[in-house]
């Protein structure tokens, strides 16, 4: 007889959208259950791009340092160059600050890129470490790699479900309140759902669009042959195959993505044709020791139609599918888990009504389709350049198509990878757990971002005397922010919410220039810092956290 593990959560899937729930539901205690088929974290590179609100994220849960000193060596240049080959004629570069030089960095940078924290490059395998260490620690949590989700019934009144070891030797019977399906983008829960995906798919480019060819491998000579200044990301573009190749670990481990023309002789590829490629690629014969080779397809913007159904939600690779262009698949996996968390929290303490969940769908479904149209609208710019047939000829057409290519790539880089407007100013206006204010946010733009304390997206950031950044200060959970020289008198909102078991802590910042950036001398922060309502009245304190929690959303059928 199988044995029954009774939780709150059940969490299928192990990759960030699944370790990041499970980090914010164990520190607020409630109890779940992690399963995901593979043995451990993550082998393979996969994404390679933390983007700062994540880092801001994994700040605010007191591992941002932790992350950061992940991947590559401190010091290591995290530029983005493009060559005519690895090792042939750069064509344009984005110079970033390494990992060592980013805290100072961001500390002197303001406008669009008022930042706790800045971006980070490192491959998702490092990420999923730390998360799961994380994880870990909750007491509440318990992970089971090489288990997966066999089975499961939305009953009403909660989830009866049932998880397998993958040698088939052992079951579990499941009884938990909620199931998220935070498992990929073949997702079991998505297709017993029968929830479709809704987008497009299939665009053909040159490059980013249709069969990739990525390897895992092993260069000891990448960077002693490279004649050109140390990068963490270089593309290749030139008229007879177009690639690109992200360090892993800054010493010898690289992970080499390829475009195909052909989508079915992709897959008959082998590790010698991978070697040819690789040497193509760089531009002379160069030994590599492949540690894993696999196909995936470029060309997707496709969000699931629904991310919730009855008590079971979707996040991750299973609501949403990138082609991977400005690193925004892992990164809004990331915000999807952030989002959920709190919300489930709050529900199961009985803080809010089950209501409250339904904002997930309405806030995190317009995002994912934002954002999979950003990272649409960047592979469209580097896939649909033409690299001229004389662009490697040592002659002046040659010289004259460099200078084309250079002019447009420059331009490009800059476009897909300096976008504090997609990191930042991504929006719930339309939540209705949101209390607008009569004003509007300025314009969605990717490459600038104003900050705002329009109720509905994230706090504008500052920088204390003391030298922590304004984020610091929030609470866990809720923080009412009060503004000014003068405290104002915050005994209703603290009234309200000892009585609706809220957990809130008010903060006081006497500055005149934070006063002045957020417009209003009190702003109520979400747990996962987003602004919920400003303004002077507190005679409102009570409807405004009954609409923030919930209460005035109405459930669909």
């Amino acid at each position: 007889m199988a044995s029954t593990l009774t939780v709150d959560v059940l969490i299928a899937g192990g990759g960030p959208c699944g370790l990041m729930l499970a980090i914010e539901l164990g520190r607020r205690n409630i109890r779940c259950l992690l399963v995901d088929a593979k043995p451990g974290t993550a082998f393979n590179p996969q994404a390679n791009a933390t983007q700062a609100r994540t880092m801001e994220h994994f700040r605010r849960l007191g591992f941002a340092h932790e992350i950061r000193s992940m991947g590559l060596p401190p010091d290591h240049a995290t530029d983005i160059a493009y060559l005519t080959r690895f090792a042939g004629t750069e064509l344009a570069r984005l110079r970033l600050p390494t990992a060592a030089a980013a805290p100072k960095a961001i500390k002197a940078m303001s406008g669009s890129w008022s930042a706790a924290e800045l971006p980070h490059r490192v491959s998702q395998k490092y990420v999923e470490v730390c998360l799961h260490q994380h994880a870990q620690q909750q007491a509440s949590v318990e992970m089971r790699y090489g288990w997966q989700l066999t089975s499961f019934q939305d009953t009403g009144d909660g989830i009866d479900a049932w998880v397998q070891s993958v040698n088939g030797e052992e079951q579990l019977n499941v009884q938990a309140a909620y199931l998220v399906g935070a498992d990929g983008a073949r997702s079991m829960v998505r297709h017993q759902l029968g929830i479709a995906w809704g987008g497009a798919t299939g665009f053909k480019r040159k490059f980013m669009g249709g069969k990739m060819l990525a390897v895992y491998l092993k260069a000891p000579d990448f960077y002693a042959r490279n004649p050109n200044d140390r990068a963490w990301m270089y593309v290749v573009v030139n008229p007879e195959l177009r690639a690109f190749i992200m360090s892993v670990d800054g010493v010898s481990e690289f992970a080499f993505h390829i475009q195909m023309a052909d989508d079915a002789a992709t897959e008959a590829l082998t590790e010698v044709d991978a070697r040819r490629l690789f040497a193509q690629a760089f531009g002379q014969a160069i030994d590599i020791d492949i540690l894993s080779m696999a196909t995936w397809m470029a060309g997707h913007a496709l969000v699931a139609e629904s991310f919730q159904q009855g008590r079971v939600f979707l996040g991750g690779d299973a609501a949403h599918l990138f082609t991977p262009t400005g690193g925004l698949g892992y990164n809004t996996a990331v915000e999807d888990a952030v989002n959920l968390g709190w919300k489930l929290a709050s529900v199961l303490k009985g803080q809010a009504p089950a209501a409250l969940l339904d904002s997930y769908q309405l806030e995190r479904h317009p995002l994912a389709v934002r954002n999979t149209g950003y990272a649409r609208q960047f592979a469209d710019s580097i896939g649909l350049f033409e690299a001229a047939p004389e662009l490697e000829h040592d002659s002046p057409q040659g010289e004259a198509a460099r200078a084309v290519a250079s002019d447009y790539l420059n331009g490009h880089v800059r476009r897909e990878f300096n976008i504090p407007g997609v990191t930042f100013g991504g929006r719930y206006d339309a939540s209705p757990i949101i209390v607008g204010d009569g004003t509007t946010a300025p314009p969605d733009a990717a490459n600038s971002y104003t900050p705002c304390a329009t109720p509905g997206g994230r706090p504008p950031h500052a920088w204390l005397p003391d030298g922590r950044s304004l984020f610091d200060t929030f609470h866990t959970e809720w923080t009412l922010l009060v503004l000014g020289p003068e405290r104002a008198d915050t005994t209703a909102f603290e009234n309200a919410a000892a009585a609706m078991d809220v957990d809130l802590k008010v903060v006081h910042q006497t500055s005149g220039e934070i006063l002045a950036l957020y417009e209003a001398p009190m702003v109520l922060i979400r747990p996962d810092q987003i602004v919920a309502w400003r303004g002077h009245d507190v005679q409102q304190a009570q409807a405004v956290l009954a609409q923030v929690l919930g209460h005035g959303v109405t459930v669909r059928a």
